[in-house]
């Protein structure tokens, strides 16, 4: 990896997020000779600019994927993109629909553009598993995303950017996820407020997914979809499992804190899937991941039943004392 990144000008967008700022984090120690973080929120991107002040090779920029003007400057002598900036929320996303669109869509665009006519070596564009048979705006806008980045590699003519994707579950403990909320509720005394306890979530943590993004930036030859191998959890399981685990460690009682079912929010899915059934015809796969390539159908892919790849799916989910020994390894010190 450091051979593959060392001396390198590379561009994170939405780089002072959960996932860009961790990836920012672990590109430094692959001796880059420059990280450009592009960010549209000014709060984070000063809190992470204080706590990597140490660094000198990094450099802080203030714009939106919406603005290719603003794109244009940040891609200057950039050899790789990774391009997580993102609307995310889901409910959000239904109730601003084109606001999704802007960003995720028109973004995404604005960044394949500017990445080809810079000739960006490799450009890597994060997605979500909700991109997969989409019942929400969020979902379709990064499904989008996913084919607009895919597709660029068929009409950019003899310049050399290779364009792939990554698509994660859900992400532990970053920012907006239903951990931190589960969280600070058990903190407060309860009530765990839950929309469906029998729906269930692929899940991978923060280091796995920049481990994913980082290996596909290593590999990608253009036109990949990167699919990390994860389980999956009941989110009324993790409710449980979250409150005997972390309780006692806020001064709580397990049994006093009570979980309150608050229904399913616009736009939510019962259960997730990593795969398209189409693509789980023709896929490539490895020890810890599925790649998927437009190549894979006339080669030699495995052929697999799409039925492996739901997030309800027996043998992917987790018991709940798995649960908590995720949470025994991932979760911070107690406030």
């Amino acid at each position: 990896m450091v051979s593959i990144f060392r001396d390198k000008n590379i561009l994170v967008t939405g780089g002072s997020g959960s996932i860009g700022s961790e990836i920012v984090k672990k590109l430094l120690q692959y001796e880059p000779k420059v990280v450009r973080v592009l960010s549209n929120d000014e709060n984070c991107l000063f809190n992470l600019e204080q706590e990597l002040q140490r660094y000198s090779n990094l450099r802080f920029l203030v714009g939106d994927v919406r603005d290719k003007e603003r794109l244009q400057h940040a891609v200057e002598h950039i050899d790789f993109v990774f391009h997580a900036a993102a609307l995310k929320h889901v409910p959000l996303c239904e109730y601003n629909p084109f606001e999704a669109v802007k960003t995720n869509v028109l973004g995404t665009q604005n960044v394949i553009e500017v990445a080809m006519e810079g000739e960006v070596e490799k450009l890597i564009t994060i997605s979500t598993d909700k991109a997969v048979n989409p019942v929400n705006v969020m979902g379709a806008s990064k499904l989008l995303a996913e084919r607009l980045t895919i597709s660029a590699n068929y009409y950019k003519g003899l310049r050399k950017t290779a364009f792939s994707c990554v698509r994660f579950g859900n992400v532990l403990d970053s920012r907006g996820s239903v951990m931190p909320s589960f969280r600070e509720q058990i903190i407060k005394g309860g009530p765990v407020t839950v929309t469906e306890p029998n729906m269930t979530r692929f899940v991978m943590s923060i280091p796995k997914a920049v481990e994913l993004v980082l290996k596909a930036a290593e590999i990608a030859q253009g036109g990949e979809i990167f699919i990390f191998k994860m389980p999956a959890f009941r989110i009324g399981d993790l409710a449980e499992a979250m409150i005997e685990e972390l309780a006692p460690q806020y001064g709580c009682n397990p049994e006093s804190i009570k979980v309150e079912i608050t229904g399913k929010r616009a736009g939510e899915k019962v259960y997730e899937e990593l795969l398209t059934e189409d693509e789980s015809m023709s896929v490539s796969e490895t020890e810890d991941m599925f790649v998927v390539t437009a190549a894979a159908k006339n080669q030699q892919a495995k052929s697999t039943s799409s039925k492996h790849y739901r997030s309800d799916q027996d043998g992917i989910l987790l018991a709940k004392e798995e649960i908590k020994q995720i949470l025994r390894e991932s979760s911070p010190q107690p406030l």
